[in-house]
């Protein structure tokens, strides 16, 4: 499954990019060598001085991941250690992993577009989910990845140099107007959840499905109200401009957009995933609740990337910005973390301050996190 619906078609080439590089920013990351290393020789033996620094100063987040091919949405790949490795060398502190509830139902239609094949029977997507949350439970129990629940929990995380996750789920398909279900999925360690994904339900429409609901329904509302009052992060992605023009209205905390890119942006370039963009305006409603649009990882460089950033920038500010990678199966410039210091380094080397880069890297989600999460 390729969860922003389209098999894209970039060879291994296009992401693997500084290698070589990296793997010595992993040893480095890794702790290799006899001892802890002095500020000068740090910066001698890294090809990423600037970037390293900024990520041990400062929290870094991607606010939307399935943790690539072997990740939360593998039907066969069980949690293993290689995803805290991949996350130590490249130094990203936090993800926000994503289950995906209605994954077992979706499929290509006859023009190859991604959608719900069929109609789940009662409790199917909702037994799914609960699968995918033992998964993360093992991950956690077994695997050297912490778990996030608090503000306080991503700070200790940080400081003790411990990769974490932030539950996350795609779609609240699984619901079947049960609200009482939010309040189980929370209780499970959920702490930011998408309303809609490729499936129709009973929240609201979302962009690549007919609409149905003229954007949010009622029941969303209630469901939005739900999620601030238990104190998880509410996230409008795949929604309908006029579901998230809705949602800005129902919602008393800011909203995250997890992963996108601008309508037409010159940088991603030609895409099918031209639907799933947004306009300035979408954008620009994420930004007045105080929230943050996260930008996916299809593009052809780091630099193409950090072009693409920079034109959300533009719109929004860049104090509403952040990187939401979309990592599943589909190829991409994160099929593992391991080149994510690098990222940062085409950041600072592209233009962006250190101070701009980590609000980007996760400083503005951390604040949606605080202001959602009680």
């Amino acid at each position: 499954m390729t969860c922003c619906g389209h098999a894209l078609t970039w060879t291994r080439r296009e992401w693997m990019w500084s290698t070589l590089l990296t793997t010595a920013s992993a040893m480095v990351a890794g702790g290799a060598g006899a001892g802890p290393a002095t500020p000068a020789a740090e910066a001698a033996e890294t090809p990423y001085p600037a970037a390293e620094k900024l990520l041990r100063e400062h929290v870094s987040v991607d606010v939307h991941t399935h943790a690539g091919p072997n990740g939360v949405t593998s039907r066969t790949a069980p949690p293993s250690d290689d995803l805290a490795g991949s996350m130590r060398a490249g130094r990203i502190a936090v993800l926000c992993l994503a289950d995906v509830p209605d994954g077992p139902i979706l499929g290509r239609d006859a023009s190859n577009v991604l959608r719900a094949l069929r109609e789940p029977e009662p409790g199917f997507l909702y037994q799914h989910h609960l699968e995918r949350l033992g998964w993360v439970d093992e991950l956690c129990a077994k695997h050297g990845i912490r778990r996030i629940l608090t503000a306080a929990d991503v700070k200790a995380a940080h400081a003790a140099g411990a990769p974490a996750v932030i539950m996350d789920i795609e779609g609240l398909d699984f619901l079947e107007r049960k609200l009482e279900r939010l309040e189980e999925s929370y209780q499970r360690g959920v702490r930011t959840m998408q309303l809609v994904h490729y499936t129709p339900n009973d929240i609201g429409d979302f962009q690549t499905g007919a609409v149905t609901h003229n954007g949010l329904t009622p029941f969303g509302a209630d469901v939005i109200r739900a999620c601030n009052r238990l104190g998880v992060v509410v996230d409008v992605a795949h929604a309908t401009s006029d579901t998230v023009r809705q949602a800005v209205r129902a919602t008393s905390r800011p909203l995250l957009l997890s992963h996108t890119a601008l309508r037409g942006s010159k940088a991603q370039g030609q895409t099918p995933l031209v639907e799933r963009q947004i306009t300035p305006d979408h954008a620009r409603a994420i930004a007045e609740t105080g929230g943050s649009v996260g930008i996916w990882h299809f593009f052809a460089t780091p630099e193409r990337y950090v072009e693409g950033l920079k034109e959300m920038a533009d719109v929004v500010g860049v104090d509403h910005v952040s990187i939401g990678t979309d990592a599943s199966s589909s190829p991409g410039l994160f099929p593992d973390y391991d080149n994510f210091t690098a990222l940062v380094d085409a950041m600072l080397r592209g233009g962006f301050t250190a101070a701009d880069s980590a609000k980007i890297v996760g400083g503005n989600y951390l604040r949606i996190f605080a202001a959602s999460v009680r």
